[in-house]
């Protein structure tokens, strides 16, 4: 990916982390694989360098923004009980 696909994905992030209110949403790499993001307390992007962390439930993961395909909100968001 270009430098300029790059930070117009982590603008994206930036974008769906600040929503309000705020929905969960899904980085998809280009592997196939996804996490999804249920709580903004659980996303963060590092400033120096192209990277996201997300926790789930299985710990946190370490993502390189040059492997991202899509950020994705889900239409039907699923809801807390």
């Amino acid at each position: 990916m270009k430098g300029a696909d790059t930070m117009a994905t982590l603008e994206q992030v930036r974008r769906a982390m600040h929503r309000q209110p705020f929905r969960p949403f899904l980085i998809k790499l280009a592997d196939g694989t996804a996490y999804l993001v249920k709580h903004p307390d659980f996303v963060a992007l590092t400033h120096r360098s192209e990277l996201v962390f997300v926790g789930d439930d299985e710990g946190f993961h370490e993502i390189d923004m040059r492997l991202v395909a899509e950020i994705e909100t889900p239409s039907s968001a699923p809801k807390s009980s």
